[in-house]
Order: C-alpha cells, then sequence, then structure tokens
C-alpha cells in the first residue's frame, strides 16, 4: 500500500490537479494507494475540492507544515509514504523510480523539481544551482519525498520545531539512517510562489539557510509567504504553461 500524503491550507486551486496526477500514476503502475489531503486550517473550498477528486480529508490546525506532514502520517495505511504539496504534479517516471529504490534498499529520498511556468531571471539562475546542490549533498524539498514507514518512525517524522526547512531537516536525518536516493525524473510544481517573492528576502533566506540549517527558522519571522494571506501574482498567471 502506498500512502500519498498531501498538506493543504487554501490551495482549492491547486489541489484537484494535484490529486489527478496521483490517480493517473499511481494507477499505470498498479499499485494499490490511498490519497490523504491534510487540510489544515483551510478557509476556501479545500476540503470539498479534495473529497470531490477522490481522496480522504482529515481536518487539523497546525499552521506549521511539519506537524501537518506528521497528522497525515498518523492516520495512514501504507508501507510507503509519499509526501507531496499540493501544488505539485508527481508523473509516472518519478513514481516509478521512487519505488525501485525502495525496493532495492533504499529508506527513502525525494523527486527534484520542474516548474510549470517561466521563471523570473534570478530565479532561473537559482533553481539549477539548487538542483545541483541539492543532488550533491542529497537534500530534497518538500515537493514530493518518499519514504518507508520504517524508516519515518525510526527518525520521529518531520521535525516539528521548524517552521521552514524541516523537509532539508528530514532528508538529512533520513539520509543517515540508509540509502538515500534522488531521482533522475523530476515532479512539476507550481512557479506561483516565485512570482511573489523579491530576490533581496528570498537571496537571504537562501543564505541564511546555507549558514544556519533549519536551526535558523525556528520562528515565523519572515516567512509570510507562507504563513500570511498568500499574495497573487498576476504576471504568473499571464505565462504559458509547459
Amino acid at each position: 500500500m502506498l500512502s500519498f500524503i498531501i498538506p493543504a491550507h487554501n490551495e482549492e486551486a491547486y489541489l484537484e490537479k494535484t490529486i489527478g496526477a496521483i490517480h493517473h500514476s499511481a494507477g499505470s503502475v498498479g499499485e494499490k494507494y490511498e490519497i490523504l489531503v491534510v487540510d489544515d486550517a483551510s478557509t476556501d473550498n479545500t476540503k470539498a475540492v479534495g473529497e470531490k477528486a477522490g481522496a480522504r480529508v482529515i481536518s487539523v490546525n497546525n499552521r506549521k507544515i511539519a506537524a501537518t506532514r506528521n497528522s497525515g502520517a498518523k492516520v495512514a495505511s501504507g508501507d510507503i509514504f509519499f509526501f507531496i504539496d499540493a501544488d505539485t504534479c508527481i508523473n509516472q517516471a518519478c513514481l516509478k523510480e521512487s519505488l525501485e529504490a525502495i525496493r532495492s534498499g533504499a529508506v527513502g529520498g525525494g523527486c527534484h523539481f520542474d516548474y510549470d511556468a517561466r521563471l523570473p531571471f534570478w530565479a532561473g539562475i537559482l533553481h539549477p544551482m539548487g538542483l545541483f546542490f541539492g543532488r550533491l549533498f542529497k537534500l530534497v524539498g518538500g515537493c514530493c519525498i518518499f519514504v518507508t514507514r520504517e524508516a519515518f518512525e525510526k527518525i520521529g517524522g518531520f521535525p516539528e520545531e521548524f517552521y521552514a526547512a524541516e523537509d532539508v531537516a528530514f532528508s538529512s536525518r533520513l539520509s543517515k539512517t540508509g540509502s538515500f536516493i534522488i531521482p533522475r525524473a523530476r515532479v512539476t510544481t507550481s512557479a506561483r510562489k516565485i512570482w511573489t517573492m523579491r530576490p533581496g528576502p528570498t537571496i537571504w533566506l537562501l543564505v541564511k539557510l546555507v549558514f544556519a540549517g533549519p536551526n535558523g527558522f525556528r520562528s515565523k519571522k519572515g516567512l509570510d509567504l507562507w504563513y500570511e494571506e498568500r499574495p497573487d501574482d498576476p504576471v504568473y498567471h499571464q505565462l504559458p504553461k509547459k
């Protein structure tokens, strides 16, 4: 059994596509699976959209991404967990490579990502750098992380002391327990947040991550993009989707 766990806060616009991609990918590899949407204090139609798309929806009020991921794992039935962001589409190639890694003895891993639309110039430079160093140091973002239930429980899940970079901390801890694989295939995630971010503050967050690690994200300070009302950038919606 595969458990796809989707943390979601006000994701009605993207959730249906994300769930549809999971149905298509999991169905094509012939695996028994479940989809869990962990609705974290949404004020839109996230719950209704998730249920209509064929997911089981669990309501929580954490407003902390690590705790929300862990809430999904607590009720999941699978032997293998896939944590998928609510604006990210997995594909058959990613799923097959991930399962091959697990069945070859890996404790887990994660897929790198491409964006669904053109990026601002500065982000277009940073993205390939992030992919290179992520593969070099075996670190992945939260878009798509896979792990055996046994390994997840062994390291205690996602560290809830962090408001961000919990995925980096999780990857680091997991890779110390066994083989950690980053497949060649990539998932596709939304570029929406990039178009609402300014290069200066974004680069500062990256610098803080490099020098302080996840410990630099023990508070919500500077993380408005994730924990305040989400801004919408019309530029993104005017870009041709890939």
